[in-house]
């Protein structure tokens, strides 16, 4: 009875102390929120930001790139359904 008794009590030590843990971490978190910001605005002001040109050719590139793979996609299908019809 004593067995468990002490069981129980160092189970509920152990949460407790788990508990405190993450109030402390929590605490932390939110110290540490201005720093993470802070640094959040000093890497985007390293950035290099693409021209509007360049955009526009990235732009262009990656709708031709769409475009192209849509039709392949397309005209493997259609061969692949028109050999199945002719064989089947």
């Amino acid at each position: 009875m004593k067995e468990q008794t002490k069981k129980q009590n160092n189970k509920k030590e152990k949460v407790e102390k788990v508990k405190k843990v993450n109030r402390r971490k929590k605490k932390e978190k939110k110290k540490n929120n201005p720093k993470f910001f802070k640094g959040v605005r000093t890497e985007m002001a390293n950035v290099t930001w693409p021209s509007k040109k360049n955009m526009i050719k990235y732009s262009l590139a990656t709708i031709e790139f769409i475009i192209f793979f849509a039709i392949y996609f397309f005209l493997i299908t259609t061969i692949f359904a028109y050999i199945r019809t002719v064989l089947v």
